[in-house]
């Protein structure tokens, strides 16, 4: 296993890079600093994650839906 870089809508957001049998994600980008040091079983499993915390973050920071 190599690092890889984790793209979201074409601008790189971070890597993965092995730890043990894992992939540990260093985020390289403020918008998924909270998924840094997190640890996937794959970089899909990565990318799935980022996606997923960006789609949560607009869905907060839109106005009138956040409480």
């Amino acid at each position: 296993m190599s690092k890889q870089v984790i793209d979201y809508n074409g601008e790189p957001v971070g890597v993965v890079v092995p730890d043990a049998e894992w992939l540990k994600f260093v985020a390289v980008k403020y918008q998924v600093w909270d998924l840094d040091a997190r640890r996937f079983r794959s970089a899909a499993e990565a990318r799935a994650a980022v996606e997923a915390h960006l789609a949560s973050e607009a869905m907060t920071s839109r106005p009138g839906l956040a409480a």
